[in-house]
């Protein structure tokens, strides 16, 4: 499976900013990535805390696909171009997108 993992840095303008992006997100963002073909699931998390420090990041969201070919194909979709578009307008500067692949070798034992 890869997933990616989308870390979302807090906006400038405290809670009412972030409140709008959240907003925005899920009302405009969101519907568009449901469409994405391939996509197997979605999460979405806000960020609570981080231990021995200060959380800089608001949420974080994952989108699992079979493998990387099928990720890559999505991303070249329309729902998800339009996503891309609107995330650009929302969320300018503020996400950082990591593409992860499972690797059970790292578990051990």
């Amino acid at each position: 499976m890869t997933t990616l993992l989308v870390l979302y840095k807090a906006p400038e303008g405290g809670e009412e900013a972030l409140a709008t992006l959240e907003s925005r997100y899920r009302d405009e963002h969101m519907p568009l990535v449901a469409q994405t073909p391939g996509l197997r699931a979605t999460r979405v998390w806000r960020i609570t805390e981080a231990l021995g420090g200060q959380a800089e990041h608001a949420f974080a969201a994952e989108m699992d696909f079979d493998d990387r070919a099928s990720m890559d194909e999505a991303l070249r979709s329309e729902p998800m171009r339009a996503a891309g578009r609107i995330l650009r307008e929302i969320a300018p500067g503020l996400a950082t997108f990591l593409v992860l692949e499972d690797a059970p070798d790292l578990l051990g034992g």
